[in-house]
Parts: C-alpha cells; sequence; structure tokens
C-alpha cells in the first residue's frame, strides 16, 4: 500500500509540474525577453535577430532586446547567457560558432547539451568557397589541379568555426599543400583575396559578394544543400562533385538549462509565425536562407553538424575537449 500511495505521490507531482510548465508557456514573456548575439552590430545574426526582435515585440506585448556580446570566439556571449539562467534570457546565433568548442578549448565553461537548449532553427549562413577572378578558375576541380600542381605555394583562409573545419579538413583530406592564413578579421580577407595574396577563402557568401559582384572574386560553389536566392548561378558544391564539402550552417535561438519543452516549441511557433516578406527579403540579402524549424528538427540539424565536424577533427588530428 505505501508502494502504491508513492506512485500517486509521484504522478501527482509530474502532473503538477506538467500544468506549471504549460501555464507557464501560456504566459510567456511576463518582462523584457533578451536576445544575446555573439556578434557586433550589422553582422548577418545581429541583422536576424533585431528583425524577429521587433516583430516578437508586436507579438507578445513586451520588450524584445538584443544585446551585442562579441568576442572570445562566442565564449563571452554564452558566459552572458549562462550566467542570467533566466528563460527571459536567450542566445541567438550560428550554432556552428558553438560547435567547434571543444576543439578550440582544452575545458570549456559550459556543458552544450545541458546548457544550450535548441529552440527554433531560423536560417542557414551561405558558406562560400571563393578563389580570385585572375586565376580564372571555374570549378572546385580547377582549384584543387591548381593547388596538386603548385604545391606549398597557395595559400587559403577561412572565418574562424565550421568555415575553417570544413575547407582545411578538405585541403588535408584532399592531400593538398596550401598554407592557411589566419585572420583577426576576416572581412580583410575578401580584398587579399582580390588582390590574389590569397587563393582561396571559405567564409559566408555576404562577405565576398561586393568582389564578387565586382568580378574580382570568383565563387566556384555554395556549401549549403540549396542554391543561394540572390545567387542562383552559382552552383552547391555537391552539384559541383564535392560532396564532402556541404555543410549547413544553422542558424537560430536557443534556451538556458532547464528551460521546458513546451515553452521552447511555443517560442518557436512565434518565431514562425512573424517571418514575413521584408524578414525574408532581408535574410537573403546578407546571404542566408530562410529555415525556420521547432526544438526537435534543430536539435537534429545540430547534431548532424556536429558529427560532420567530429570526422573533420579526426582528419585534422584534432582531439575534442574532455
Amino acid at each position: 500500500m505505501r508502494c502504491i500511495g508513492l506512485v500517486f505521490v509521484t504522478l501527482a507531482c509530474t502532473a503538477a509540474l506538467n500544468g506549471a510548465s504549460s501555464a507557464l508557456a501560456q504566459t510567456y514573456p511576463t518582462r523584457t525577453v533578451r536576445f544575446i548575439i555573439p556578434f557586433g552590430p550589422a553582422s548577418a545574426s545581429d541583422i536576424t535577430a533585431r528583425l524577429f526582435a521587433d516583430r516578437l515585440t508586436t507579438r507578445w506585448g513586451k520588450p524584445v532586446v538584443v544585446e551585442n556580446r562579441p568576442g572570445g570566439d562566442g565564449l563571452v556571449a554564452i558566459g552572458a547567457f549562462t550566467g542570467a539562467n533566466d528563460d527571459h534570457t536567450l542566445l541567438f546565433g550560428p550554432a556552428g560558432t558553438f560547435a567547434v568548442h571543444p576543439y578550440e578549448y582544452d575545458k570549456l565553461p559550459y556543458d552544450a547539451d545541458r546548457d544550450l537548449l535548441p529552440i527554433s532553427n531560423v536560417s542557414t549562413i551561405i558558406l562560400a568557397f571563393s578563389t580570385p577572378g585572375s586565376l580564372k578558375l571555374g570549378s572546385i576541380g580547377d582549384f584543387v589541379a591548381l593547388a596538386r600542381a603548385n604545391p606549398g605555394t597557395l595559400n587559403a583562409a577561412a572565418a574562424s568555426g565550421n568555415a575553417d573545419f570544413l575547407l582545411f579538413g578538405f585541403l588535408k583530406s584532399s592531400g593538398l599543400q596550401v598554407a592557411k592564413v589566419p585572420y583577426r578579421d576576416i572581412l580583410q580577407a575578401p580584398n587579399d583575396l582580390a588582390e590574389g595574396r590569397i587563393q582561396a577563402l571559405m567564409t559566408s557568401l555576404a562577405v565576398v559578394r561586393p568582389q564578387m559582384q565586382a568580378g574580382r572574386v570568383k565563387v566556384l560553389a555554395v556549401t549549403s544543400s540549396r542554391r543561394a536566392p540572390t545567387a542562383p548561378e552559382i552552383p552547391t558544391v555537391a552539384e559541383a562533385g564535392y560532396p564532402s564539402l556541404q555543410l549547413e550552417s544553422v542558424v537560430g535561438l536557443f534556451g538556458p538549462r532547464g528551460m521546458p519543452a513546451d515553452l521552447r516549441e511555443r517560442v518557436a511557433a512565434d518565431l514562425a509565425s512573424v517571418l514575413d516578406p521584408i524578414i525574408r527579403e532581408r535574410l537573403e540579402a546578407t546571404g542566408q536562407i530562410v529555415n525556420l524549424r521547432g526544438p526537435t528538427e534543430f536539435g537534429a540539424a545540430i547534431a548532424d553538424q556536429r558529427a560532420k565536424l567530429a570526422a573533420i577533427a579526426k582528419v585534422l588530428g584534432i582531439k575534442p575537449a574532455q
């Protein structure tokens, strides 16, 4: 009888918790919501977050403010986010920024599975494989042939995070001897590419678009599964014959440790409901593909990205943090 009583108490407690969680989802938000961004103003993530924040402010009747916390490869933003430990403080940015942390640091101040709960995928950043226009290369295959014929003479660069892993993992697995050029500010790289100081660059399409439109840079392919809406003439890496370079650089919203699943579903649904043609046009203009998905689908996309980066890390001989 005592065991039966305990079962009833447990069930009652569970029901009460579920009821409280549902009530929270229905009344959320009750005050100002903060979006923490790991980049500075005018970045693609910043623009995206502010567009959605503006629409959500109207929908929720509560302010949604964007706070830029650049620095530390995203660790500054994560520290502000996890330190708040508040379901009204959310993290907004590319999952790839955080997915590479285990390979960049011996010890991390956060646990991704516990502290970064997926709420909604919002978009996919289009990464571009670019070369100088002066080389007159027509495909990735042309670059591979050039690098193979001139070992140790070419230079390459990539944006930090998954773009860096993707490019240099590809070069190593292909047996190509191409020197890595590091940049404190990757925004300087497109000009060096156009001038021929580097011969390959992996970064967002938005970063190289001005030089591409001027004819000084040639984008050979994009790493997304779909072509860029603003540059449909550029093939995907899979279409170019290099499916190993395909990577979906997903961007979205994360909730803190313990944020109930139904609340995350509610926020994701509200994000999807405020998407309008203006947001879609602005996101495409910043080199993104709109891709609204809920917590489960976003979590699966993040898991796929982590698996891809883990395989590349093995190629590069990098072990994750313990």
